[in-house]
């Protein structure tokens, strides 16, 4: 036993030391050309342009990448909205249209025609439009006393702003459009 517990210890400590590689994290869409992530992936063997990625003016990858309910990400793949997401992602939705005669979490679901398809109400999926630095905005409500420091990650602050920085903007009035602000890296960057 204490041999087994020997090679065991010695395989970790190999395992310790390997060389890894870190990515940095989550990457932000309209900083790709900035932090130069595109040519990163690029070397590994990417065909798309930053452009064809994320592009606030024209069609690219964020038209067809968006938020599946609650915070997942889902895929556009058809013309008429048919969406992919992972399974734990949709397991509400899956849920709300299974019973006893029709587990569709054990046993899965395919509609063969477009009539058979179960539509699920209530169900959001949301694009990302553009995403605009907001940070001397709230640094500038600091500076000015009209918000505490503390206060600018709390969430009846940044609805506030995201409501001022729409209404503001060439998007107010369109109809399903919505904006949302938030604090990134420990609060020295917002964005909308």
């Amino acid at each position: 036993n204490m041999k087994k517990f020997k090679l065991l210890l010695l395989a970790l400590m190999c395992v310790a030391f390997l060389p890894s590689k870190a990515d940095e994290g989550m990457w932000l869409l309209q900083l790709m050309q900035e932090q130069h992530l595109a040519d990163r992936m690029k070397a590994q063997g990417l065909l798309l342009e930053a452009d064809d990625i994320y592009n606030p003016n024209r069609v690219s990858l964020k038209d067809a990448v968006g938020i599946f309910g609650g915070g997942c990400t889902g895929e556009i793949i058809s013309p008429d909205g048919l969406i992919l997401t992972n399974h734990h992602c949709g397991y509400g939705a899956i849920q709300q249209h299974s019973s006893v005669e029709h587990d569709y979490l054990t046993d899965g679901f395919w509609a063969k025609s477009r009539k058979e398809e179960l539509p699920t109400p209530g169900l959001k999926f949301k694009f990302v439009e553009r995403i605009v630095d907001v940070t001397d905005k709230v640094n500038n409500k600091v500076k000015s006393g009209e918000v505490k420091e503390e206060e600018t990650f709390e969430y009846d602050f940044l609805k506030k702003l995201a409501d001022e920085e729409l209404k503001a903007s060439d998007l107010n009035g369109k109809a399903g459009i919505s904006a949302q602000a938030l604090p990134f890296y420990a609060g020295n960057k917002f964005y909308l």
